[in-house]
């Protein structure tokens, strides 16, 4: 058994506040003071992962992304918070601070991928850029596809790809630092169209897997972590939280 000051101090420790963006919302973020025998582990807090952690009798859910991220004016029925709080499930959140951590999100990311070398660039150090074997555009979207399961896109510069820069979940907006960074290519999980064309223009080039498959990887690490820090405690990966597109 722990208590959720401990996990959270566990927490502190593997992805430090001071890592966050100064817009973001991390931490236990709806604290119902329960004991904690079970934590969940997920990419997201949605309702099908709150029910799923009652099921399981989880008093606790540790998740990537933030369960609050707007300010609040009031919270009704139809709110996750809400059904968390009448369910006696606390929720913990570490976001653009697991990104950035040592062994986060994209830390994870560069094992997969075979980044040598990687250091922080851009937004405090969140983004990783570090060396690869040899691929072309076309080589690292298919490892993409295999590695993550993902759907992807990407646009080929024309070049081969050597120093590669990584920012799992939305990183399009680092399009031009990546570029400035001297990467050959960014690997993310959003983009968009006018994104494609600026990548393009900088030689640069685009491989987009997906916000959800470049950020669930650190799941299953995070429940190890855990896990292996409370041994009293029983950790489970969610298998509600998935996807949530659907792709044709």
């Amino acid at each position: 058994m722990a208590k959720v000051e401990e996990v959270l101090q566990f927490m502190q420790q593997l992805a430090p506040r001071e890592l966050a963006a100064s817009w973001d919302n991390v931490g236990v973020l709806v604290d119902c003071g329960a004991d904690v025998t079970s934590i969940l582990v997920a990419l997201d807090i949605t309702d099908e992962v709150v029910a799923e952690a009652e099921i399981q009798g989880c008093q606790l859910i540790v998740a990537h992304h933030p369960v609050i991220f707007h300010p609040m004016k009031r919270i009704g029925r139809g709110d996750v918070p809400f059904r968390m709080i009448k369910k006696n499930i606390s929720g913990l959140c570490a976001h653009t601070n697991l990104d950035a951590a040592e062994g986060g999100v994209n830390d994870i990311l560069c094992k997969l991928f075979g980044v040598a070398g990687a250091k922080g660039f851009a937004e405090g150090g969140m983004g990783r850029i570090g060396q690869v074997r040899t691929v072309s555009a076309a080589q690292l979207a298919a490892q993409c596809q295999a590695t993550l399961n993902a759907k992807v896109k990407y646009v080929d510069a024309g070049r081969p790809i050597n120093t590669l820069a990584v920012l799992g979940g939305s990183g399009s907006h680092l399009i031009e630092e990546a570029a400035a960074a001297g990467a050959d290519a960014l690997l993310t999980g959003e983009a968009g169209h006018h994104d494609a064309l600026d990548a393009k223009r900088l030689g640069l080039s685009l491989v987009v897997a997906g916000h959800y498959a470049t950020e669930f990887p650190v799941v299953p690490v995070l429940a190890d972590k855990l896990s292996r820090r409370f041994a009293g405690v029983r950790v489970l990966c969610s298998r509600r939280n998935r996807e949530p597109f659907t792709y044709l």
